[in-house]
Order: structure tokens, then C-alpha cells, then sequence
């Protein structure tokens, strides 16, 4: 909870334009009902405008910490690091990912042998002078290998991708849907009724409105 109210302070400073006042602003001190739990409470004042601002922060799950959705926020937060762990794997094999040489009918010559360098060359006949055999180098090139590194690097950015998204839309959606639960059902014990005032002294009449639970 320190760390989402330091994150919360830092928000205001760097974006003071994004929402009129303090962004720790609470609802206004009206009548809570009494079976009305400190949760529902939390739940009826959560701002979706806050929950939003948290992506500023490149942390997965901030939202759904947000919502309150504890579980949800560490799972999505254990498939980021796994999607991270993809990349690493992906990108550190793609280095190593090159093709083997190709197999040649000819004298193969080679410079630079065991190196990131090294090259190779087809040493194939081109005529004999007494005991001396000319050739011509042709340059052979790695074959192109079957791309495993690429793949789960990709796979791995996808899916932290994926989790972002999920994270802010399904975080959004949570916020509102438990803002309106709680709005809901306590929004119909309400009850209203009328009544009127008058002063004749003060010269004052009007209607007043009540709403008890």
C-alpha cells in the first residue's frame, strides 16, 4: 500500500494536467449506509481516471493492485517475467541460431577458423600448369536454420503485449464493475420523501427532500 501511494504522489508531480485536483482526493463525507463494509466502501470511491494513470508505470498489474485484485495482479505479473524470460532465451539464441556450412564436392578452404569471422571458400579447378593446380575460390555461406531463437523472442513479446492489454482492459473493467455493484445495491434502499417548509415570518416556502436506508 506505501508503494501505491508513493507511486500515486510521483503521478501527481509528473502529470498535474491529467485530472482537475488532487488526485488523492476522496468522495465527499456523505451518509454511508450501516451494513455498508469499509471494502464496498473503497470499492464505491475507486476512480477509473487513477487506475489509468498507473500505466504511466511499466509495471504489469499495477491496475488490478489497484481494483484490489491481488491474485489476478501476481499472476499477470509471473507472465511478464516468464514473457521477459522468453525474450532473453530468444534473443541469446537467435546469436547462436546460425545455419551449419554446406557440404562441398571440392577442397574447402578456410579462413578465420572458430571465429565470428570465419569465412569458407569452394576451392574448385581451374586448369594445371606442370605440377600446379589454379583454382577459384567460391564463397560458401551458412545455411539458413530453422529460426527457434527468433520464435520465442517473439512469442515472448507477444505475450507481454497481451498481458499489458489484459491487464489495463480487464483492470478498467473490474474498477467499473464494482463501483457499480456497490452503487446498485445500495442505491436501491434509498428511500426519498418530500416535504414542505414554510416561513411565514422570514417570508420563505420550499420543498425538502429526504432519503434514509
Amino acid at each position: 500500500m506505501k508503494n501505491l501511494i508513493v507511486i500515486l504522489l510521483l503521478s501527481s508531480f509528473l502529470f498535474p494536467q491529467s485530472s482537475s485536483g488532487d488526485l488523492l482526493n476522496e468522495s465527499p463525507l456523505t451518509p454511508i449506509p450501516e451494513e455498508m463494509t469499509f471494502e464496498e466502501y473503497r470499492d464505491m470511491n475507486r476512480r477509473l481516471t487513477m487506475g489509468l494513470l498507473l500505466t504511466a508505470f511499466p509495471v504489469p498489474g499495477l491496475i488490478h493492485d489497484y481494483a484490489n485484485e491481488k491474485k489476478t495482479a501476481k499472476r499477470i505479473r509471473r507472465i511478464a517475467l516468464g514473457s521477459v524470460g522468453l525474450i532473453i532465451v530468444g534473443g541469446s539464441m537467435a546469436k547462436d541460431d546460425e545455419g551449419d556450412w554446406p557440404k562441398s564436392n571440392y577442397q574447402v578452404h578456410i579462413e578465420s577458423e572458430g571465429e565470428d569471422n570465419e569465412t569458407r571458400y569452394e576451392m574448385i579447378p581451374t586448369g594445371m600448369e606442370g605440377s600446379t593446380v589454379s583454382y577459384d575460390l567460391k564463397p560458401l555461406y551458412r545455411e539458413s536454420s530453422d529460426g527457434t531463437g527468433g520464435f520465442i523472442a517473439l512469442l515472448g513479446i507477444g505475450l507481454l503485449i497481451a498481458d499489458i492489454a489484459y491487464d489495463v482492459y480487464h483492470g478498467a473493467m473490474i474498477i467499473e464493475q464494482k463501483r457499480d455493484a456497490v452503487r446498485y445495491k445500495y442505491g436501491k434502499q434509498m428511500n426519498f420523501s418530500f416535504g414542505t417548509e414554510m416561513n411565514l415570518k422570514n417570508k420563505y416556502a420550499g420543498i425538502k427532500i429526504f432519503y434514509n436506508f
